[in-house]
């Protein structure tokens, strides 16, 4: 029996898992599939060993209050390796706890498949040296990823994005917005302000006081804000009733990101995969992030990227308008967000550029194929050692 071990540590890792792991039951039914993971792998079936959730945070200073935890889900998750001898392991982007990992499989022969690369491109390129000593195999989601992996020697196969299959909305927009108790008629701003704890404290804030202004300028509008899984209420408050009270509709809706994407004009979204699902559903989107502002001057140096949204990188040019860290404002992310609003010209062009990024995501079946190519590596693994 083939016996498959992943490794995710937030929302949207866990979502590519949990696909994963469906596709790797439609090809061998009896597969074993355990690991670190959240809601999605489990309910593909598979066996939590850990779960992610208060794993997943951005910045030094965040990751650093979160270091014990981690270590003892390494611990955890080493054990379980070396107790189950796993055919293959998989480790799902989330770098700095999955190298680890992958540095304990490798130690107990387990080979290391990694799907969902980390953007070592983009930061930190010394990286690729780790990846190439850890990785049998690299898939890449982006197209662009795969010649700098193999210039660089590491195995690597482009699979294409799967979100190219998750990405659809499961409400039509009118049926969607009059479930919320909001004019299907009336302009609609989503706001998508992350899924990480930290990000939305950054975040949150100031897309409820840009909600504001952008009311006072654009008749009827009001606001959805996309809730991810696993998140305290509390970290809601900025949108939410008394202290929201009086200001512009807003409904707030728990996992259903796609619908809350397609049913809007335009969107706010922080940096990350939501961009990329905004692509997909061809949304008109300003792009929004923040950090610790001492995070942000020691990480700066290590980017070797201009533009941080991943629409813009797909692109190649800078299609998405980001407002980063002091030029994330409130009058700004209005001043962006009526543009797009009200003029259709502007809104036309931005939808024609992401369709042109949809296009170069890869056909439908990412899953199936990354699935194929885990399966794959597990078995020349296990020909190589009955050799």
């Amino acid at each position: 029996m083939t016996r498959v071990m992943v490794s995710c540590g937030e929302a949207s890792g866990d979502l590519y898992a949990g696909a994963l792991a469906d596709e790797i039951h439609r090809i061998e039914p009896d597969a074993d599939i355990f690991g670190f993971g959240g809601e999605r792998l489990r309910s593909a079936g598979a066996r939590l060993i850990g779960d992610y959730r208060g794993f997943s945070v951005t910045g030094l200073a965040e990751a650093l209050r979160v270091l014990p935890r981690s270590w003892r889900m390494l611990r955890r998750l080493e054990a379980a390796a070396a107790a189950e001898r796993p055919s293959v392991f998989v480790a799902i982007d989330f770098p700095d706890f999955n190298f680890r990992l992958a540095s304990a499989m490798r130690r107990l022969g387990v080979p290391v498949v990694y799907y969902v690369s980390p953007q070592l491109w983009a930061w930190r390129p010394g990286r690729m040296a780790t990846m190439k000593r850890l990785a049998a195999r690299v898939l890449v989601i982006f197209p662009f990823e795969a010649p700098l992996y193999r210039d660089a020697g590491v195995p690597v196969e482009f699979v294409g994005h799967p979100l190219v299959d998750l990405a659809r909305a499961s409400t039509p927009r009118a049926a969607f917005l009059a479930e919320l108790g909001l004019d299907p008629g009336a302009p609609t701003i989503a706001l998508l302000p992350g899924s990480r704890r930290n990000e939305l404290r950054a975040i949150l804030p100031r897309l409820a006081d840009a909600a504001r202004l952008i009311a006072g300028r654009v008749p009827r509008a009001q606001f959805v804000v996309a809730r991810a899984p696993n998140l305290d209420a509390s970290l809601f408050d900025p949108v939410a009733a008394p202290v929201f009270a009086g200001g512009p509709p807003l409904a707030i809706v728990e996992g259903r990101a796609d619908d809350v994407i397609a049913s809007s004009d335009v969107l706010v979204t922080a940096s990350g995969t939501a961009t990329v699902q905004a692509a997909l559903h061809e949304r008109p989107m300003v792009i929004v992030y923040r950090l610790s502002p001492l995070t942000y001057r020691l990480g700066k140096p290590l980017v070797r990227v201009d533009t941080y949204g991943m629409v813009n990188l797909v692109a190649g040019r800078r299609i998405v308008t980001e407002l980063i860290q002091d030029d994330f404002t409130p009058g700004a992310v209005a001043d962006e967000t009526v543009r797009l609003l009200t003029d259709e010209a502007k809104a036309r062009e931005m939808r024609g550029a992401l369709r042109e990024v949809r296009e170069t995501l890869g056909a439908p079946g990412a899953s199936r194929r990354a699935a194929e190519a885990v399966l794959r590596v597990a078995r020349e693994a296990g020909t190589s050692r009955e050799g």
